[in-house]
């Protein structure tokens, strides 16, 4: 097969088609340092700019070989529109994500969604930043993301608020988790309408080492289901910690593909949602590209584990920590490259 542009080989891959190679890609942040020195950026002002977000998301994929460019890359954006402050860390030389010091709301009965959230705080920044990267770099897909219902929620209340009310507040739990998911469709919407390609679902606030199997089934995977109804394809899913329990209920809530973390047995995820479902994973995020101990070698052998457990593209388990040894991030993508290129155990979609 000849060579496909990363976008022609992922939208492929979407599509169970067949790809020249295995995709290296992911649907959560991918930016890293070398990129954002290259540019003249410190870490904190790439949060608040369109343009130094887009591009240094663009430089990031062009420098190590990735096959997609995700904006944004930190979670306070929709709690900062809804009117919480935001740490920002303007003045920082390090690598220091936005936070939210103190969250207004104290109670469930106060979160309220705005009509005009797409209008608010950062929002348009990052629509305009999906539309600079498809301007500037046609050649790749774009991805963006939202946070799932009852990991948002986490954003604007304390999370201690909704784990209580799981068992003494079910209703009133029910009735928030409902608003959240209203305000995610709009603003997934509205990133895809700005030209995102594909888009990910991060509950990542719901694996089995939180909430049981028995909850995930009757209050998350109703919103799960909701959400991707609203939403275009290519649609993923994905949910860090343990999720080896409820991996066939992801599999039915209406995503194209599954992603997970390091947590999960690819080989038995595999096993239980068949040749057919697309698996995305889930290699380690510090330890494989950033850990000084970690040897070329070591990160070369796990990213072929990876490959060996089932997977249809090598796929980060959350997201990349920027601080990468370049030696190891190089290493990892060509072993997908050069590993991966080999029929998909999933349903051989490699030529």
């Amino acid at each position: 097969m000849a060579s496909l542009t990363p976008k022609e080989r992922v939208m492929r891959m979407f599509r169970k088609e067949p790809v020249d190679m295995m995709p290296f890609f992911s649907g959560m942040g991918m930016v890293v340092m070398p990129a954002i020195k290259q540019l003249g950026y410190r870490f904190a002002q790439v949060h608040t700019d369109a343009n130094r977000l887009a591009q240094s998301a663009i430089l990031s994929s062009r420098m190590f070989g990735f096959d997609s460019v995700v904006v944004p890359y930190d979670m306070t954006c929709e709690s900062e529109a809804l009117g919480n402050k935001i740490s920002l860390y303007d003045n920082s030389e390090d690598i220091l994500y936005p936070t939210i010091p103190e969250k207004r709301w104290k109670d469930m009965n106060q979160v309220e969604i705005p009509g005009n959230i797409m209008e608010l705080g950062r929002m348009p920044m990052i629509i305009e930043a999906i539309k600079i990267v498809k301007k500037d770099a046609p050649e790749y897909p774009v991805g963006a993301w939202q946070l799932g219902p009852f990991t948002m929620s986490g954003q604007l209340l304390e999370l201690d608020i909704l784990l209580k009310g799981i068992f003494k507040e079910k209703a009133k739990v029910e009735a928030t988790l409902d608003k959240i998911t209203d305000m995610i469709i709009t603003i997934g919407q509205a990133q895809q309408a700005a030209g995102a390609d594909y888009i990910t679902l991060r509950e990542m606030g719901t694996g089995t080492d939180l909430i049981s199997p028995r909850t995930w089934k009757t209050m998350i995977q109703p919103r799960m289901r909701r959400i991707f109804d609203a939403w275009k394809s290519p649609k993923v899913l994905h949910i860090c910690g343990a999720t080896d329990l409820i991996i066939e209920m992801m599999g039915d809530c209406g995503a194209d593909a599954i992603s997970v973390d390091i947590k999960n047995n690819l080989v038995e995820s595999r096993k239980k949602l068949g040749d057919n479902a697309l698996l995305l994973g889930n290699f380690d995020v510090f330890a494989l590209p950033c850990k000084a101990e970690t040897t070329v070698d070591q990160a070369v052998a796990a990213i072929k584990k990876n490959i060996d457990s089932g997977v249809d593209a090598v796929w980060p388990g959350c997201d990349l920590w920027p601080d990468i040894k370049e030696e190891n991030m190089r290493a990892i993508v060509q072993t997908t490259r050069e590993y991966g290129c080999k029929p998909s155990p999933a349903v051989g979609r490699l030529s």
